[in-house]
């Protein structure tokens, strides 16, 4: 897995776009007490529910690889020319 240059600011942009996706669908409602760990597997969960992006094998899940498919996820949204793409 390599990392992505600007994954944690794509990891940011991945859990706000994430949790609107889920408020938008009626999936879920975030409490300012939810932890980032619980907000990312549940956004994670939902996104391979929904079959937008492929499942990992339960054995592979961790916070990490977590962040990195959403990161992953996030950045084939944005335009090419986004600056945390560079």
């Amino acid at each position: 897995m390599k990392k992505l240059k600007h994954e944690a600011e794509l990891v940011k942009a991945a859990l706000l776009a994430g949790m609107k996706y889920a408020e938008q669908r009626g999936a879920a409602v975030f409490e300012p007490t939810d932890s980032v760990n619980e907000r990312l597997m549940y956004i994670y969960r939902l996104l391979v529910h929904d079959k937008i992006i492929q499942p990992m094998p339960e054995d592979q899940l961790s916070q990490k690889t977590i962040r990195h498919r959403l990161a992953l996820w996030h950045a084939s949204h944005l335009p090419k020319d986004d600056p945390l793409l560079k």
